[in-house]
């Protein structure tokens, strides 16, 4: 069926035509070779699937003579493979019984078990384990069902001389039933080969594959693998690596082992400082890598536009060169060796951990986090402002953005936008015009106070505050030990400052109620227990009088002057320790009020 624009084909395969076609070169996946990221219960699902007639998803094909192979050729009379690598590469793993690449980049098989004399409730497929090997009732792996010499016949013979118990029958249709995934269809959207990048780029984008939207990074990713004239398959590495290092700093040591040739250039030398880090507050994944080192080194954020750019693509003149190739590989290769250069990243992470951001928990958006950085290495590579400034800038943006939910809706147009300011205007200028048309004394006084009107924990408003105590060294909640940065990072959780057991025994049983944020504080376990489902009156008055006392109270501020400081680094009210039930609704307006105050205070002293 074709298309009413003609820039796209629908097919139909069956399982066994593709899988031939795969293993034959006829339709061919790109030079990726990044790993198999399912997970093996994943591939099960997906057999379990085909086997009860479900659909999983159209394939995205595209005839481009510019792509190289994994064995290293063109792809000259053959469809290219660019969305749903993941299903066939599990398709061969289990059917075929193909090794694949894991995460941890070591080959495997994935074995799918098979039970046929499973009923209704019983599992019929199951990801192999020695269980599965040693059991008579399971074929331990079905891709040798799918081998070109299998008897059904005299395999159905010996499956019922292990279990004289079942039906022959019943086993035979279940062979034959599972051998049938071969001739299962599976549709795919050939892309007609007269389309130019930008096309292939939108059409990448727009289609959906098994309810995941494809993005920018993923093509773009594909276009720097399948270059071999400017080292975009080792550029490809390089992203991928440090990203996994990131998160696993031991996986250096088997990439010494796996891969030596690359932790002998430039790019292994440059990650070598990841092996010692353990401090997870930005773990980067490729997309975000790609989108830091393509914005700070061309002032874009649209990272189509970078799939255009590595293709070759002039704006201005609407055709495509090679010098904008390898001007564009050239810069690129800049940017992600400046995102991956020790100095800049350990300095920008210190800067939002001197800020009060000390734990993912405290970090709402990566995109955020992102032009952060972005704006680091620009300002690292500038004159926009001394260098003694930079990490202040950095904090003080950083804030603003996460208060003002700036990169949350639509986030590279508004990336796109800031880029385009920070070119035309320099940093200083583009800073305080936003600073002071978004951070007004209405923004302070009223919308932040009415934005900590809710119930969400992951609040950035409530995580901003968070911040604001760490940044202060306030103490928790009726403590003089225990520091709110400790709890957050090592043994606290949030509670209720007006216990939600009590509330609900008073009438306040709705969760967005009792569950506001201005309702919650850090405590440390002594002081919980303490507190257990008390009216405010009655434990703060306890507390205070602890503080006059010389026996031993369970409470742990012992002098007056402590206890009201204690309730001021806390955002709370004098007046609640006179507060019951009824006064809840009042207490969570003043709450709000105190805690917007100390968010700008902190802005302002940072």
């Amino acid at each position: 069926m074709s298309s009413t624009s003609a820039k796209y084909d629908v097919s139909q395969y069956s399982v066994d035509t593709l899988l031939g076609y795969i293993k034959g070169g006829s339709i061919a996946i790109p030079d990726i070779q990044r790993p198999f990221v399912w997970k093996a219960k994943k591939v099960r699902d997906l057999i379990d699937s085909l086997y009860n007639g479900y659909p999983i998803g159209y394939l995205i094909i595209w005839h481009n003579e510019t792509v190289k192979l994994k064995d290293g050729s063109s792809a000259v009379g053959k469809k290219i493979l660019i969305d749903g690598q993941q299903r066939v590469t599990a398709l061969m793993t289990a059917i075929v019984g193909q090794k694949i690449l894991t995460e941890n980049y070591e080959e495997k098989i994935i074995r799918i078990a098979f039970n046929p004399i499973a009923e209704k409730d019983d599992e019929r497929f199951a990801v192999q384990t020695p269980a599965h090997v040693n059991s008579p009732m399971w074929i331990s792996d079905i891709s040798e069902v799918f081998k070109p010499d299998f008897d059904s016949f005299e395999f159905v013979n010996k499956y019922v001389e292990k279990n004289p118990s079942v039906s022959a029958k019943i086993v035979n249709q279940a062979i034959t039933h599972l051998s049938g995934i071969a001739n299962c269809q599976i549709g795919a959207i050939t892309l007609v080969p007269q389309l130019d990048i930008s096309e292939v780029t939108e059409i990448f984008v727009r289609i959906n594959s098994q309810g995941k939207r494809l993005n920018e990074a993923d093509f773009a990713m594909s276009k720097i693998a399948a270059d071999e004239s400017y080292g975009g398959n080792l550029l490809r590495k390089a992203i991928d690596y440090f990203c996994h290092l990131a998160v696993d700093p031991a996986f250096y040591h088997h990439l010494e082992l796996v891969d030596k040739d690359f932790m002998l250039s430039p790019y292994g030398t440059k990650m070598k400082w990841l092996k010692d880090i353990n401090d997870d507050i930005y773990d980067p994944e490729y997309n975000d890598m790609l989108r830091v080192s393509f914005m700070h080194q061309f002032s874009r954020d649209k990272l189509g536009d970078l799939v255009s750019l590595l293709s070759g693509r002039d704006f201005i003149e609407r055709t495509y060169k090679e010098e904008i190739i390898e001007d564009s590989f050239k810069k690129l290769n800049s940017g992600i060796l400046n995102f991956m250069n020790e100095y800049s990243f350990k300095q920008f992470v210190l800067a939002i951990q001197s800020a009060g951001f000390i734990s993912t928990k405290l970090i709402n958006s990566m995109m955020t986090m992102d032009f952060a950085y972005t704006l680091f290495l620009i300002l690292q590579n500038s004159d926009h402002v001394p260098k003694t400034e930079i990490k202040r800038y950095i904090q003080k943006w950083f804030v603003l953005s996460t208060l003002t939910g700036r990169y949350i809706s639509s986030p590279e147009s508004q990336m796109d936008r800031d880029l385009r300011s920070i070119n035309t205007k320099g940093f200083l200028e583009f800073f305080l015009e936003n600073e002071a048309a978004l951070l007004s004394d209405t923004f302070w006084s009223v919308r932040l106070v009415q934005n900590m009107e809710t119930s969400s924990i992951n609040s950035p408003y409530f995580n901003t505050y968070l911040a604001a105590q760490i940044f202060f060294s306030d103490h928790s909640l009726l403590s003089n030990s225990s520091k709110v940065e400790h709890l957050i990072t090592v043994a606290g959780d949030v509670h209720h400052i007006f216990p939600k057991e009590y509330l609900k025994k008073n009438g306040f049983d709705d969760k967005s109620l009792y569950n506001q944020v201005a309702n919650y504080t850090y405590l440390d376990t002594t002081v919980n227990i303490a507190v257990g489902k008390k009216a405010p009156n009655d434990y703060f008055n306890q507390a205070l009088a602890a503080c006059n006392s010389t026996g031993q109270s369970g409470w742990i501020i012992k002098d007056e002057t402590s206890f009201w400081q204690n309730l001021g680094e806390n955002c709370l009210p004098n007046r609640i320790v006179t507060m019951t039930a009824t006064d809840y609704p009042d207490f969570l307006r003043e709450r709000r009020m105190l805690m917007a105050k100390k968010i700008r205070a902190y802005y302002e002293k940072l």
